[in-house]
């Protein structure tokens, strides 16, 4: 039964999911993937209705800051939080979406009306949302991008400085494209052509446009999947894998085991999580890419031989993907750092474990902190007598720039505008000596 059908209000029932949504990551600060991975509330909506309520509430908290303002220009007193939250919706579908005033008006009365703790607030919301639809959009246009929280906005601006920060925040607002791994044996250009995307100088396939995944070509019979472009660089810096055994450390949810397995290689995927685990089955029955796989925690986990090649993307921050989970700055306070990288030093030191002598460890974080890249990996030199190995940009397709003084690369939200952007990563090479 579709939404218009069970309520009467077109858009209603996918609009008060995205509200349950936001409930959940703003008040309870849960991260919006495990939301809608274990709550039952989107299971009953049609197909297109669960689509657009995690749209929504996408959108919403990218916006956040910039309908909280303009909210706030018309009230004079600010409203309880689930009142907050069904203007910052109403705000964000009118200013952002472009969705008709009546519809969003009338859904967000009627929501309002039905709120507990907002149902004498009918009044005030419609004319609030009245006054934003007619002048919202003009004013909209003038505020700035959503900043990053305090604790986090301090540690990078002093690793870059302030305009690099900003430059990221308007970058987190653009929010990001459909990023697509192409398997080793297949033609680019054929598939650029089929799927209307581009090709990056990387070698990802990036579609600047709105799709249904799962209604691309290629889906079914699993010729590509999902990974940002950043994401994707890592197992390139490896070159040829053929022939080597490799042990995903922490794999899922498996694009860097897929590109293993794709180059040739003899892979073993490991991770603690066995729903996460389950994701990565399900990519590798699709794109018919076979690997031993193992859930168990990496610290414990005894291997019977060592291996030629170690990745680990490790555990971390996670702020580097913050263009495409915008989520992240509401559901994290920073306190949870320390322990963070204590878990990424032994991992590194168990990585180093595994590995053969003369294996290379590939080391990788999605954070746009240096604790959780370049200080790392420095550390880990120094511990365990590891070998740089250089960064090979022409066959990467990237820019001189992004190699890091201290070694490895380095990307940004920032940089890569005229490509659509690229998420935050750092990632680096290191040998075991022979000797070891």
């Amino acid at each position: 039964m579709t939404d218009s059908a069970r309520t009467g209000k077109p858009g209603l029932a996918a609009r008060r999911a995205a509200l349950q949504i936001l409930r959940g990551v703003l008040e309870d600060r849960t991260q919006m993937s495990d939301l809608v991975a274990s709550s039952g509330f989107l299971s009953g909506l049609a197909p297109e209705d669960r689509a657009r309520a995690q749209r929504l509430a996408t959108t919403t908290l990218r916006h956040l800051g910039q309908a909280d303002t303009l909210i706030d220009r018309y009230v004079d007193k600010s409203p309880p939080v689930p009142a907050r939250n069904i203007l910052r919706l109403a705000a964000v579908e009118l200013c952002v979406l472009g969705e008709a005033a009546h519809g969003v008006v009338d859904s967000a009365v009627t929501l309002m009306r039905k709120n507990r703790k907002g149902g004498q607030m009918t009044g005030l919301a419609n004319a609030v949302l009245r006054k934003i639809a007619d002048e919202g959009a003009e004013l909209w246009a003038e505020l700035p991008p959503q900043t990053l929280p305090k604790w986090l906005r301090r540690r990078i601006v002093h690793i870059y400085d302030e305009q690099i920060v900003r430059d990221i925040e308007a970058a987190h607002l653009r929010g990001a494209p459909l990023d697509l791994t192409l398997k080793n044996d297949l033609d680019p250009v054929e598939w650029a052509a089929s799927l209307q995307a581009e090709i990056l100088p990387t070698g990802t396939l990036r579609i600047d446009r709105s799709a249904q995944v799962t209604d691309l070509p290629g889906y079914h019979d699993g010729s590509w999947w999902v990974q940002d472009a950043a994401a994707a660089l890592p197992v390139r810096m490896l070159g040829n894998v053929s022939g080597l055994t490799a042990l995903d450390l922490c794999a899922a949810p498996g694009g860097k085991t897929l590109q293993l397995i794709s180059g040739g290689a003899e892979v073993t995927a490991l991770d603690h999580s066995q729903s996460r685990m389950k994701r990565l089955r399900e990519n590798m029955r699709r794109t018919n890419l076979d690997a031993k796989v193992v859930v168990a925690d990496a610290l414990e986990w005894q291997a019977e031989e060592q291996f030629d090649l170690v990745v680990l993307d490790a555990p971390c921050s996670a702020t580097g993907t913050i263009r495409r989970h915008p989520d992240l700055p509401f559901v994290k306070t920073g306190k949870e750092l320390h322990d963070v990288f204590a878990l990424q030093s032994d991992l590194i030191d168990r990585a180093v474990d595994l590995l053969k002598p003369g294996g290379r460890l590939l080391y990788c974080t999605c954070s746009l902190l240096t604790e959780e890249g370049e200080r790392q990996a420095k550390l880990a030199i120094e511990r365990h007598g590891l070998l740089q190995l250089p960064v090979e940009i022409d066959a990467l397709g990237v820019p001189e720039t992004w190699v890091r003084d201290g070694g490895g690369l380095r990307t940004r939200p920032d940089l890569w505008q005229i490509c659509g952007g690229i998420d935050g990563f750092f990632m680096i090479v290191l040998k075991k000596p022979v000797s070891c």
